[in-house]
């Protein structure tokens, strides 16, 4: 069954910074950035303020949180499981959690080739 296997899930103290930034800025969205400026970070927008292409993809959400990432990225990070965690620090420039002093973090797991079989390929986009 797909709904037992997530691609993306966040940490507890994740999930209650979620909380707090849509509080402050509304519903949300994450974008794993692939670099540049932030590095390779999630980064976090107030929903509609990050416009997502048709080259990206969904890989699920997080407490009612869309989360995306690029085609081109996904295809390297396809087999691993995203765990979104907090850690004290500036976030990225442009994510919500800059100047909280305490940032997302991107850990990630492999998935067991049980777990692989269970998921889509590529999983379904939305929006």
């Amino acid at each position: 069954m797909n709904n037992a296997i997530e691609r993306v899930t966040a940490t507890p103290a994740a999930l209650d910074m979620l909380a707090t930034l849509r509080q402050k800025h509304g519903p949300l969205m994450f974008f794993q950035s692939g670099g540049c400026c932030d590095g390779s970070a999630p980064m976090c927008y107030a929903a509609g303020e990050f416009d997502i292409s048709d080259s990206d993809v969904y890989l699920g959400n997080l407490n009612g949180t869309p989360f995306y990432m690029g085609l081109e990225q996904f295809a390297y990070w396809e087999h691993t499981q995203l765990i979104i965690d907090v850690v004290d620090g500036n976030g990225g420039m442009f994510s919500l959690d800059n100047g909280t002093g305490r940032r997302f973090l991107t850990r990630s797991r492999l998935f067991t080739d049980a777990e692989l079989a269970q998921l889509q390929h590529p999983p379904v986009k939305q929006m």
